[in-house]
Parts: structure tokens; C-alpha cells; sequence
């Protein structure tokens, strides 16, 4: 083995779970505090300057973040030695933290203030889980809340069991590529949760105002799916952290509920799907947050939802679903915006995800006959700018490339013989952004 100083040390809050780093991994501990393991292959930039953000002692799983020493104040330095097993293409890597006396004694009494800006850290505006990447907007990630809790008298999706998410039951209907029917039965079922789903989406409607955070939001929704013995569809799904998406200003879909707290003139979308007796319901809306939205991200607002009003209009059996696709986009860009092609509407009835795929963008390939029966979601993802998205290191967050606004609503429909029922739909018939404009207008 070899030794070698390669930089110095600050403690973080470990549950901020950062995945971008220099050196990343899983640790675990080992025989002392002062030992740390990472079991995953080291990559160490020659002649870099790094620090370890904090982790407390009682909370060592997670990941690390690398941090450039400038960013750390002298007095929280420790000295970092790493020692190297070569031999090993997965080796171990062994982090030696001497310190200077006791850091807790040394943080509370010496430097308070500072130790009080890092816990403070989660409801600052400097807070950043990612310092090397490159935000497209004006939009920052804000810590996560707990993950909560669903009693065990709640049925579950079967992913809800599995460490990964992953639904066995989605993986096997793959190899059947058919779209499902539904029988009678099947269709109360979805009859049933999707009614359920939108009055949870109506609980969250009712919170979505300046001021409120968005894990208040999925707090929320988690409460209101508890009530109604259901599960929250999301939560846990591929490792989905919360109960609900979130997806605020360029935010395309996805986002994870955090701790950040919506501004007048922000727009948020909240995506709902509940999981009750074997079926799942799926359904969102876009909110206008305040009085201060721009006039042309109204105007997105309004145009998203009459995208997917043309889209509905078109449904019943014989119609092709790459059809959806055409009438989509033409009344996105006859008003100058753009349909996102990366996410697209999907089946839904004991499945979360299945088929058909539903793309909302024009001369689209996808194979696939409406048939009284069907069960699936139209909900276009409408941009401000460009088409073009990416993902924040989270892994889920989308976000438009531009950095500009994008929009997005949600139903879940059944084709019936003579054209379709709009499950999810809200009883006053329109969406809760109309309101909001009625109740802004009429303000002015």
C-alpha cells in the first residue's frame, strides 16, 4: 500500500445523499469512528484540492460529496490520508481523519457560527448537492424531507417489496406486447382509484400557494392517499424518494418534493397516481403559484391544457395512438411552443407503466389501435423554448435544456364504444388554473 495526502476533511449532513463526486461510493464503518470504507472504484484527480463534507457519526451510509477547499474554513480542517490497495481493481480505500481535539467540542465552542450556517445549510439558498454541475434555469434543489411511511394495512404495488422498485409483474408484460383490454370488473376498478387519485390531486391543489414547500405538498398527498386506503404510487417506485412529482418552472416532469418553498410567480406541477385494490389512477395539473406569473407562462399554462383537451377530443376505438401525437404538437406550435419527445403518456390499470406508449409529438412510429377497454394517459410536456431536456445528477429531474418553462397535464381515460370517459376528470369539469386566472383577474 501506499500513502498519500490528497486533501482536507469537513463534516455534512450524510442524509443529503450527493452522488457527484471526485470519490464516491457507499461506505460503512469499521472498527473505530475514525475509519471509513469505500467499496467502489477510486479515482483521485493528481494535485487536486478536495474536503469531504461533514457526516455526523450516527449517520454514516451514504454518499460523499468532494467540495473545493477554498469553500471550507480553516478551523474545520482535518488531515485526509488515504492509503491505496493497487492491487485490487474494487480495492479499498482507507480514510484516516486526525483531528485536532474533538469536533464537536471544537465546532460548538470555537466556531458556532459557522457550525450553525452548515445546519442551517438546509433551508439556504447556497445549499448544492451538485457544485460541478450546470444548472440550465434559475431553479436549485433545495434537502429532501424524510420518506414517509405507509401502515402496513395499505395494500402495495409489488415494486413497493423490492429494494430496486422495479416491478416484476411491468418486466413480464413486456414479453406479452399487447394492450390490455379491461372487463367490467377491471373497469369499476379504475373507475374507482382514479376518482380517489383526483381527490387527492384536489387536496394538493388546495396548498399549492406561495410560501408552501413542495415536500409540504407531498406531505400532503401522502396524508390524503393514507385517508383513502390507498398507496402513493410513486413512492419507492425505480427508488422514487417521495410520495408525488413536483416539477417547478423548468422543471419538465419528476422533480422530487424538497424543502424549498414555492414563490409568487413560480408555476408547479403535482403528479398524483394512487395505487388502491390492485389499480393504479394516474393524474396532474399545473399551478399557478400567486399573482405574479408572467403573461406568457400563463399563456403556456392554458395552451398545454387545450393540447391535451384537442388530444382527448380525438379519442375512440379505431384511432390510431400515434395519432395523438399530430394534434398535440400542431396546437403547441401554432402558438410558438415546443412538445417535449422524451416522455410520453402510457397504459395504466394493475400496472403503473405499461402499454401502449402514448409519444405527444408529431409523426411519431409507435404501434397501436385504440380498443373500447383501453386504459392509458394522454399528458403532454409543453416548453416554453425548445423540445430539449436533461436530467439534474438526481436522476429524475427534468428539466428543459433552455432553462425556460415548461407545463404539463394529465388524464387517465377509457375508451369506450363511442369515444372515451375521462377518468380523472375534476367535477367542476376544468382545471384549477382557471380558477386561479378567474380569481387573478378579477383581483386586478
Amino acid at each position: 500500500m501506499s500513502e498519500q495526502i490528497i486533501g482536507r476533511v469537513l463534516l455534512v449532513d450524510s442524509s443529503l445523499r450527493f452522488r457527484d463526486a471526485f470519490i464516491s461510493g457507499r461506505i460503512g464503518r469499521r472498527r473505530s469512528a475514525d475509519e471509513w470504507y469505500f467499496v467502489q472504484r477510486i479515482g483521485v484527480q493528481q494535485h487536486s484540492q478536495v474536503a469531504l463534507p461533514y457526516l455526523h457519526r450516527t449517520e454514516i451510509e451514504g454518499f460523499l460529496l468532494l467540495l473545493p477547499v477554498r469553500h471550507v474554513p480553516e478551523e474545520f480542517y482535518f488531515k485526509l490520508k488515504v492509503m491505496f490497495k493497487n492491487d485490487e481493481a474494487d480495492g479499498f480505500l482507507k480514510l484516516n481523519m486526525n483531528r485536532i481535539g474533538s469536533f464537536f467540542q471544537a465546532c460548538f465552542k470555537n466556531s458556532w457560527a459557522f457550525h450553525k450556517l452548515i445546519h442551517l445549510a438546509c433551508t439556504s439558498e447556497q445549499y448544492n448537492p451538485w457544485p460541478y454541475y450546470h444548472f440550465t434555469g434559475l431553479l436549485r434543489p433545495a434537502p429532501m424531507g424524510q420518506k414517509r411511511g405507509v401502515p402496513n394495512t395499505i395494500a402495495k404495488p409489488d415494486y413497493a417489496f423490492r429494494a430496486d422498485g422495479i416491478s416484476e409483474a411491468e418486466q413480464l408484460a413486456r414479453n406479452i406486447n399487447e394492450i390490455k383490454v379491461l372487463d367490467d370488473n377491471e373497469i369499476e376498478s379504475m373507475r374507482t382509484v382514479c376518482k380517489l387519485a383526483r381527490e387527492v390531486l384536489d387536496e394538493a391543489a388546495r396548498v399549492c400557494e406561495p410560501g408552501i414547500t413542495t415536500d409540504h405538498i407531498d406531505a400532503v398527498v401522502h396524508e390524503a392517499c393514507i385517508e383513502r386506503d390507498c398507496y402513493p404510487s410513486p413512492l419507492g417506485y425505480h427508488q422514487f424518494p417521495k410520495s408525488v412529482c413536483t416539477s417547478v418552472n423548468e422543471v419538465i416532469c419528476h422533480g422530487i418534493p424538497d424543502m424549498r418553498k414555492l414563490e409568487n410567480g413560480d408555476i408547479c406541477n403535482v403528479d398524483v397516481t394512487v395505487y388502491h385494490r390492485g389499480f393504479h389512477g394516474d393524474l396532474n395539473e399545473t399551478f399557478l403559484i400567486g399573482d405574479k406569473v408572467k403573461e406568457d407562462t400563463r399563456k403556456l399554462v392554458k395552451v398545454t391544457y387545450e393540447c391535451l383537451q384537442h388530444a382527448i377530443d380525438l379519442v375512440r376505438p379505431g384511432v390510431r395512438f400515434r395519432e395523438i401525437g399530430n394534434v398535440i404538437q400542431k396546437h403547441a406550435n401554432a402558438h410558438g411552443l415546443s412538445v417535449v419527445k422524451s416522455y410520453c403518456g402510457h397504459g395504466i390499470h394493475r400496472l403503473f407503466h405499461t402499454l401502449p406508449n402514448v409519444p405527444h409529438y408529431a409523426k411519431n412510429k409507435v404501434t397501436g389501435v385504440m380498443k373500447a377497454g383501453n386504459t392509458f394517459t394522454i399528458e403532454p410536456m409543453v416548453n416554453a423554448g425548445g423540445h430539449n431536456n436533461e436530467r439534474w445528477p438526481d436522476n429524475w429531474t427534468a428539466v428543459t435544456s433552455d432553462g425556460k418553462p415548461s407545463a404539463q397535464f394529465e388524464q387517465t381515460l377509457l375508451v369506450t364504444e363511442s369515444g372515451c370517459d375521462v377518468l380523472t376528470a375534476r367535477n367542476t369539469g376544468r382545471p384549477w388554473f382557471m380558477d386561479q386566472l378567474e380569481k387573478s383577474y378579477s383581483s386586478d
